[in-house]
């Protein structure tokens, strides 16, 4: 299989038709093969009803039935775990993605790249709840992560299928799959995509859900910088704490020594007792972070590396890189 095209669908009855057309006519043009995996999300209109009728009309659409509405991240993991194509391309099941960029997308994988990601330019969507917040939140967490990216919501991507398979999605995170996938390594690309005005259906997304993916963005942050090596953060903190700690007791004994205050009600002996308690707890959490990433990493039997390619090697380390890339897909 050369393309998997996973969509996430909830509630979407009055576009699945039409989203089956555009897709069979953009793909069929590329002479591809392809499945559509259609992954639903819990709906509770006619979605479902629709899709099995597809899937009996048409052997490329296959179904993936969650049990109840986890979230678009969930049903995005969902579609990666069933495809089998070469190339995983997401896309929303509400048209606004254009399904005629799909093939834009492929040759850019073609020409070497690891994962396309679309930029909605000229957005189709309300200013104040949906545009605005979008931008905030692009230039907080292109700024955050170092990761130079205008539009980080777009769902239109396309994925080579050993980066896909090394995604780990939960809460938000599908939001974050270019930085999580360029972290490893992958050769992103961002491209200009047609972006519609939704015709049926009413968004799920508010404005609320930006503080979600601003929280999501803390934890994001953390994986990049320090997931392989807490310490280098709890540990770094804990030594600020001992040096403020010092500090705030050498404060308190000079007070002492020199003006006769009382060092038992101190604020600055108070101080320094607290901040050596709280060191405690940052040397703790870090020593913690290690052991767990460490049991993470033996786990999951994903390597906190990846090899792109290898050549030369004898048929011993050879073994071993398979190993290694079974390990990474399972």
């Amino acid at each position: 299989m050369d393309v998997s095209i996973v969509v996430p669908i909830h509630n979407e009855e009055g576009n699945l038709l039409r989203l089956q057309q555009e897709i069979q006519s953009t793909m069929d043009a590329t002479g591809r093969s392809y499945e559509v995996l259609l992954v639903d999300d819990g709906s509770k209109d006619r979605s479902i009803e629709i899709i099995r009728q597809m899937v009996a009309s048409d052997s490329k659409i296959k179904l993936v039935e969650l049990r109840r509405n986890y979230g678009q991240t969930a049903a995005m993991q969902a579609g990666i775990d069933f495809a089998t194509g070469e190339v995983v391309v997401t896309l929303d099941g509400d048209l606004q993605n254009d399904p005629a960029d799909v093939p834009m997308m492929l040759g850019k994988i073609d020409d070497g790249y690891d994962l396309i990601h679309g930029w909605r330019k000229d957005r189709k969507d309300a200013w104040v709840s949906r545009k605005l917040p979008s931008k905030i939140a692009n230039w907080i967490i292109s700024k955050t992560t170092g990761f130079p990216i205008h539009d980080l919501g777009c769902t239109l991507k396309a994925i080579r299928r050993d980066i896909a398979s090394e995604l780990n999605l939960y809460g938000e995170m599908h939001r974050f799959i270019p930085i999580i996938a360029h972290q490893r390594g992958a050769r992103c690309c961002e491209v200009v995509t047609n972006h519609r005005a939704r015709v049926h259906g009413t968004t799920k997304y508010g404005i609320d859900r930006t503080f979600r993916v601003l929280l999501d963005l803390i934890t994001v942050w953390y994986m990049l910088k320090f997931f392989a090596s807490p310490m280098k953060l709890f540990g770094g903190v804990g030594l600020g704490t001992v040096v403020a700690s010092g500090l705030c007791l050498m404060a308190a004994v000079a007070m002492k020594l020199f003006g006769g205050v009382d060092i038992t009600g101190n604020p600055m002996f108070l101080l320094s007792a607290i901040g050596g308690l709280a060191s405690i707890q940052f040397f703790s959490l870090g020593l913690l972070g290690e052991v767990c990433s460490r049991v993470y990493f033996k786990t999951s039997k994903l390597d906190h590396y990846a090899v792109r390619h290898t050549l030369g090697f004898e048929s011993t380390v050879g073994l071993r890189v398979a190993s290694t890339e079974g390990r990474q897909a399972a």
